[in-house]
């Protein structure tokens, strides 16, 4: 049995145009079974996505509807393999379809999940609730205050997220460090600082008041520095390999570095003399059963055998990560319908739409090459639909 997968041709449609190719997808299923040893080595956190109710008549900029029990689901099937999971992050569409009375919904009901089925989890606290146009900084403390005040009320770790809103308000470095220094110094337990790179949402472009990343870096220090107990770690997302490598290394005694780097993780969880990153990462959505027996195999102090099992899924990180960055969240969705996770392929602001059908096929065909499937055939059928509608009959 094969599959007609379709080339990518010229953008214009020209002389270039792509055509199709056959593909024999795999026939075994996914090997990773849910239990396993904790996690000892390394904490990992999986940024899960969320399911959008497909029956719901609302407009891509309408409220978000979501699925409650097939996102709780996928939750649950992390927390079975052994994975944290970060909540109402950038890759459940936070800025890009859920709004915060969604989010906050979401957030107390994942931590509701989360203690009952024992597993751990950090929810996101940001300033998305804030209108349009321009805020002053006050706003912009008083708008994060919020969001701690319902994370922390559900008994979670929270993240400080990147703000837009601070972004834009900002007039200098001390405006970042008196807006930080005033909410960590009301947060009740050591929380996550988030450093979200443009190239994720370009509105962050110039965060910690410099688009020198040299100087941003000592600003984002800075506030660490002044308060490490308040800080748990960091989790930094610029894909940069190089950069975080350096960062970590400068991190105050007991502060983690959590890796968001999609590109280059494996080698940056496995670590070198001096040190290593955590992760909290998007790509772990897709790859969380495999992601966490790697590490169950860095734990036993293999690190050629864990890089051997991670560093074949690269390709499809990179793939689905791929410029404008911020749409890898509709790979990411298209895999979990794929693999059973949901029933549909519909996203939140109708983003199933934001990759093109070549882009979705070769995502499936890296899954499949990587055993990422726990019903082939479902995932073949499923793509075979996706598809035909799409134009490339099979």
């Amino acid at each position: 049995m094969t599959i007609l997968l379709p080339r990518a041709g010229a953008p214009d449609g020209g002389p270039h145009a792509g055509g199709t190719y056959a593909y024999t997808p795999r026939t075994e299923p996914a090997p990773f079974a849910p239990g396993g040893a904790p996690l000892a080595s390394r904490t990992v956190f999986s940024a899960a996505h969320v399911v959008a109710d497909p029956y719901a008549d609302v407009p891509p900029d309408g409220p978000a509807a979501v699925d409650w029990e097939s996102t709780l689901a996928f939750r649950r099937h992390l927390w079975s393999h052994g994975l944290g999971v970060a909540e109402a992050m950038d890759t459940a569409q936070r800025g890009m379809g859920l709004d915060w009375p969604v989010a906050a919904e979401l957030i107390r009901r994942s931590a509701a999940e989360a203690r009952s089925a024992g597993g751990a989890i950090a929810c996101g606290v940001g300033t998305d609730q804030l209108p349009p146009g321009e805020v002053t900084l006050d706003q912009v403390a008083a708008a994060y205050e919020d969001q701690l005040g319902v994370v922390e009320e559900t008994g979670a770790q929270a993240i400080l997220m990147a703000s837009r809103g601070l972004a834009a308000a900002a007039k200098s470095p001390d405006d970042y460090l008196e807006t930080y220094g005033h909410l960590l110094r009301q947060c009740a337990e050591p929380v996550i600082l988030h450093w979200l790179g443009p190239m994720f949402d370009p509105a962050l472009d110039g965060y910690w008041g410099s688009p020198d990343l040299d100087a941003a870096t000592d600003t984002f220090l800075d506030v660490i520095a002044a308060h490490p107990d308040k800080v748990d770690g960091i989790k930094v997302s610029l894909l940069d390999a190089e950069r975080e490598v350096e960062l970590r290394r400068r991190l105050p005694d007991g502060v983690r570095c959590y890796t968001g780097d999609d590109f280059n993780y494996p080698e940056l969880i496995a670590g070198d003399e001096r040190g290593f990153s955590h992760a909290l990462l998007g790509i772990f959505d897709p790859l969380g059963p495999l992601a966490a027996e790697a590490v169950r195999v860095l734990d036993t102090g293999d690190t050629q055998g864990f890089r051997d099992v991670l560093d074949p899924t690269v390709e499809l990180s990179r793939h689905l990560f791929r410029t404008p960055t911020r749409f890898y969240k509709t790979g990411v969705v298209l895999l979990a319908w794929l693999a059973g996770h949901q029933s549909h392929f519909t996203m939140v602001g109708g983003l199933q739409s934001a990759r093109s059908l070549p882009h979705l096929a070769r995502a499936y065909e890296l899954a499949d090459r990587l055993g990422l499937f726990p019903d082939p055939a479902l995932a073949e059928s499923r793509m075979k639909s996706l598809l035909t509608v799409g134009g490339v009959p099979q």
